[in-house]
C-alpha cells in the first residue's frame, strides 16, 4: 500500500469512528428539537391565531442561541455552565465505562461543594493559591469519599449501584441541610447560609465570570482520555464493563476496580460541586443544588461514554442553559422547554439502545448497555 493510499485509510478511519460516535446523539438532538418545536406550537397562545406558525420555533431557536453565542459574554456564560456539567459528566462516564450506572453525582456534587466550603472557612488566614488549592482538594476528596461509599458496598455486598447512590443521594441532601443550618452557618444568617468564600474564590479568566474552573474542566478531558484508552488500569475498567467474568478469567479484580471507579466519578463531580460554589455562588444555603448532577447522566449518555463526546454534550446542555433566559425573554417561550428538550434526547437514546439490543438479542431480557 502506498504512502497516500495509507493517508487516505487512515482518514477514512477516523471520519468512521467520528459518524460512529456523533450519528446516534446528533439524530436523537435533531429529532428533539423536532418535537420540542411542536411543543412550541402546541403550547404558544399565538398558535389560536395562525395555527402553524413555522415562525414560532425558529424564533424561540434563534433566541437560544443568541443568548448562548451571541456576544463575548454569552460565550463566557456558557462556558461557566458547561464547566459543572463536563467534569461531573466526565465522572458519569467513567463509571458507565466500568458497567456502573452512576446516578449518584447529585450528592457528590453536592458534598462536594460542602467540603470546599468546609475547607475555605478555616482557610481564610493563608494566602489566596493556598486557601483556593486546598479548597478544591476538600471538595475532590469528599466527593470521591461519597462515591467510595456506594462502590464499596457493590464490591463488598453486591448492592446495586442505582439504589445505593439514590440513597446517597437523599443522605447528602440531608447532610448538606445540617451543616449549613448548624456548623457552617454562618452567625445570625435568616434564612441560615454559610460565610461567603471570597478568600477561596476561583481567579477570573475570561469577561466577567469565567473562573479558572472553565480550565480545569477542559483539562481534565485529555486527561480521562488517556486514562481510560492509553493506561492499563483504564484497559481493565474498560474490559471490567465489557464482561466481567472475562476480566476475573484474565486476572483483573472487579471489585477492586468498582471501588476505584466509583471514587474517581465521585472525585470528579465533587470537583464540579467545589467550582460551583468557589466559582460563582460564593456561599451555601440548606437548599443548595442545582441538576447539574442528574443532567450530567444525560450529558455522559450523550456523549457515548467518551471524554471528547462529553465534552461535546456538555458544551451543549451549557448553551441550552445559557439561552433559556434569553429565549424567555425575547421569544416569549417558557425556560422549561430546555428541560422538555434534554429529557427527549435522553428518551431517543435509552430507546436506541433497547432497540439495537433487541435487534442483536431477540426475546433478550432489557438489560441497559451505555457505551
Amino acid at each position: 500500500m502506498s504512502r497516500s493510499e495509507r493517508r487516505s485509510s487512515g482518514v477514512a478511519g477516523v471520519m468512521r469512528a467520528i459518524w460512529a460516535l456523533t450519528a446516534v446523539p446528533l439524530f436523537a438532538f435533531v429529532l428533539a428539537l423536532l418535537v420540542g418545536a411542536i411543543v412550541i406550537v402546541l403550547s404558544s397562545v399565538l398558535v389560536l391565531k395562525n395555527p402553524f406558525d413555522p415562525t414560532l420555533p425558529i424564533s424561540a431557536y434563534a433566541a437560544l442561541a443568541q443568548g448562548a453565542f451571541g456576544s463575548f459574554d454569552s460565550v463566557v456564560s456558557t462556558l461557566v455552565l458547561t464547566t459543572p456539567l463536563l467534569l461531573a459528566g466526565l465522572g458519569v462516564a467513567i463509571g458507565f465505562r466500568a458497567g456502573l450506572f452512576n446516578i449518584g453525582a447529585q450528592g457528590q456534587f453536592r458534598m462536594g461543594a460542602v467540603g470546599a466550603v468546609a475547607v475555605a472557612i478555616h482557610a481564610q488566614q493563608f494566602p489566596a493559591a493556598i486557601a483556593i488549592t486546598v479548597s478544591l482538594l476538600g471538595g475532590m476528596v469528599v466527593g470521591a469519599a461519597w462515591g467510595l461509599v456506594p462502590g464499596l458496598l457493590k464490591a463488598i455486598s453486591g448492592a446495586h449501584e442505582v439504589v445505593t447512590t439514590i440513597m446517597m443521594n437523599y443522605i447528602a441532601l440531608a447532610v448538606l441541610a445540617w451543616l449549613v443550618s448548624g456548623p457552617l452557618q454562618q452567625p445570625g444568617s435568616v434564612p441560615p447560609t454559610t460565610p461567603s468564600v471570597d478568600i477561596a474564590s476561583l481567579p477570573i479568566l475570561l469577561g466577567r465570570s469565567g473562573h479558572i474552573g472553565i480550565l480545569i474542566a477542559f483539562l481534565a478531558v485529555p486527561m480521562a482520555w488517556f486514562l481510560l484508552f492509553r493506561t492499563t488500569r483504564g484497559f481493565e475498567i474498560r474490559a471490567v464493563g465489557a464482561n466481567p467474568d472475562a476480566a476475573r478469567y484474565a486476572g483483573i479484580k472487579p471489585k477492586r476496580l468498582i471501588v476505584l471507579t466509583m471514587s474517581i466519578a465521585g472525585l470528579l463531580a465533587g470537583l464540579a460541586g467545589a467550582c460551583t460554589v468557589l466559582g460563582i455562588s460564593h456561599t451555601m444555603n440548606p437548599t443548595f443544588s442545582t441538576s447539574v448532577g442528574f443532567d450530567s447522566i444525560t450529558v455522559a449518555l450523550l456523549g457515548r461514554s467518551n471524554p471528547i463526546g462529553v465534552m461535546l454534550a456538555a458544551i451543549l446542555f451549557g448553551a441550552m442553559r445559557a439561552g433559556a433566559g434569553p429565549m424567555q425573554i425575547n421569544a416569549g417561550v417558557p425556560v422549561e422547554l430546555v428541560d422538555v428538550i434534554q429529557a427527549l434526547i435522553l428518551l431517543f437514546l435509552i430507546a436506541n439502545v433497547v432497540s439495537q439490543r433487541h435487534q442483536r438479542h431477540p426475546g433478550a431480557r432489557p438489560v441497559f448497555s451505555i457505551c
